[in-house]
């Protein structure tokens, strides 16, 4: 193992980690009006109704295949009956899917950016940089799914890419495996590594916000003008004078 396979997977990694933990501190500590998507519904909402739940109900179901994928061991899902094949199978049916599905909405929500007048006004350099990356990441997902297990002949990403993803939160990063990883998935990684670096200074970080206060805050109570003790009557109304 080389020092650039010590950088790639063992420094990086901490170093995106440690942005992202104290750059979504620093944001809410100094920025918490920024703490927003920025919502642009107003300008346009015909491509936002169809790119909008195509890109989110999308990358849901990406994230959840990466969390169980990266997350949980092989040996667990063997150990309640679920084969490697049928595992695969689903894997790259769904991820595939979903990631088309993302990759689609993506380019939707991209498309009335630029196209747009308000739209394009309200959008910053930060904005430009999260969508590059966002597309930079799907695609190499997508290309990662396709080149090894439909054009080639399969990839096992449990046997050396979760057990590297899970020694790195162990602090016990076993570099060595992702070395031998193939250069799509490798690229793929370093890709995910940037999105999160660059997590919190964009409006991604409104998707690590929970309404949870809206559970537990008392209703807010209306009260009419007219109910005021000694408001006079009006004209039309029967006064109740002798």
């Amino acid at each position: 193992m080389n020092a650039l396979d010590l950088l790639l997977w063992v420094a990086a990694p901490y170093v995106a980690l440690t942005v992202f933990v104290l750059g979504h501190v620093w944001r809410y500590r100094y920025d918490k009006f920024g703490w927003t998507t920025r919502s642009s519904q107003m300008y346009e909402s015909r491509l936002l109704r169809v790119g909008s739940p195509l890109f989110h109900f999308g990358l849901l179901v990406v994230i959840l295949g990466h969390v169980g994928g990266l997350v949980i061991p092989k040996s667990w899902t063997e150990a309640v009956g679920v084969t490697e094949e049928a595992y695969h199978l689903v894997a790259v049916v769904l991820g595939t899917v979903a990631g088309v599905c993302t990759l689609a909405g993506l380019a939707i929500l991209v498309y009335r950016r630029r196209t747009v007048g308000p739209v394009f006004t309200a959008t910053t350099r930060n904005d430009k940089l999260m969508y590059a990356v966002l597309v930079l990441v799907i695609v190499l997902g997508l290309a990662a799914t396709v080149a090894a297990n439909v054009i080639g002949g399969g990839y096992d990403y449990r046997s050396t890419i979760s057990p590297w993803f899970r020694s790195v939160f162990a602090f016990q990063p076993k570099a060595e495996l992702m070395a031998g990883a193939p250069p799509l998935f490798q690229a793929h990684a370093l890709s995910a590594l940037l999105l999160f670096a660059i997590w919190p200074f964009t409006r991604l970080v409104h998707m690590l916000t929970a309404p949870i206060g809206y559970l537990t805050r008392p209703y807010i109570v209306y009260r009419s003008r007219d109910d005021r003790p000694g408001r006079p009557a009006r004209g039309w109304e029967p006064s109740n004078r002798p």
